[in-house]
């Protein structure tokens, strides 16, 4: 079994109703991780990125105007998100239409950014996500959430919470091979551009470099997946003990 090892940690936090939150910037790992740990300890799985890319496809399928926030707010309280918080196949539904398969393209990666910073968009996702993560926690199924704020605005009393990094050039060599399938100069070219690009925009309304207090860096550069993985279900263990006080 491909998670044998991670069975003893599995048991430990079965039916208890763990929160486990991890942010990141792009390319740090943090989906994989994310859905890993998930499959791993039959926890929910939400990618929060995933709800202001599908928030961003619609915004753009009805032509709102980011610029006019007032109007942007108005229309936000007509949509209709729908999310599936499973590790093995998570969905996103706007209005009854599955956008996995649109979301994931250079034209959503554009815009992506300037959606997320409208306070009103932020406001009616995290408490979509906030109530999302209510649901799997009071369920004592759980669930591990990821994204740029979890952390310090979604669920900063979740019981572990982890920031997920790795050196930039090395973030960007995952994300060309992930996107790509090489490493070439110009794929690393290409994804400086939309990685980095995209980092700075997003560092304006999130903080998602720095661990903030609480929360356990687990840099990533030198390791390679199994290892960031084994480090996150440490912390975990470490952070999850049921017989403490407040748990």
């Amino acid at each position: 079994m491909e998670y044998e090892k991670y069975e003893n940690l599995r048991e430990k936090v079965l039916g208890r109703g763990l929160v486990v939150a991890i942010d990141g910037p792009s390319g740090s790992g943090k989906s994989t991780i994310a859905r890993k740990v998930a499959a791993a300890l039959d926890l929910g799985y939400l990618d929060t990125g995933a709800m202001y890319r599908a928030t961003a496809w619609w915004v753009d399928h009805r032509g709102l105007d980011v610029s006019r926030p007032e109007e942007l707010a108005v229309a936000m309280a007509k949509m209709d998100l729908k999310v599936t918080a499973v590790a093995h196949n998570p969905r996103f539904f706007v209005d009854g239409f599955d956008v996995g398969h649109v979301i994931r393209g250079e034209h959503i990666d554009s815009i992506v950014s300037g959606v997320a910073a409208v306070p009103a968009v932020r406001a009616v996702l995290i408490a979509l996500q906030q109530r999302v993560i209510r649901e799997a926690r009071n369920s004592t199924r759980g669930i591990v959430v990821e994204g740029r704020d979890i952390t310090t605005v979604v669920a900063p009393q979740a019981p572990v919470r982890i920031l997920l990094t790795a050196d930039p050039e090395i973030r960007l060599l995952r994300r060309a091979l992930q996107d790509t399938g090489h490493d070439g100069a110009e794929a690393l070219e290409r994804e400086r551009a939309l990685v980095l690009g995209r980092d700075m925009k997003d560092a304006k309304v999130n903080e998602f470099m720095q661990a903030a207090p609480g929360v356990h860096l687990v840099d990533s550069t030198s390791l390679d997946l199994e290892q960031t993985l084994d480090a996150v279900m440490s912390l975990i263990d470490q952070n999850t003990d049921w017989d403490r006080p407040g748990n």
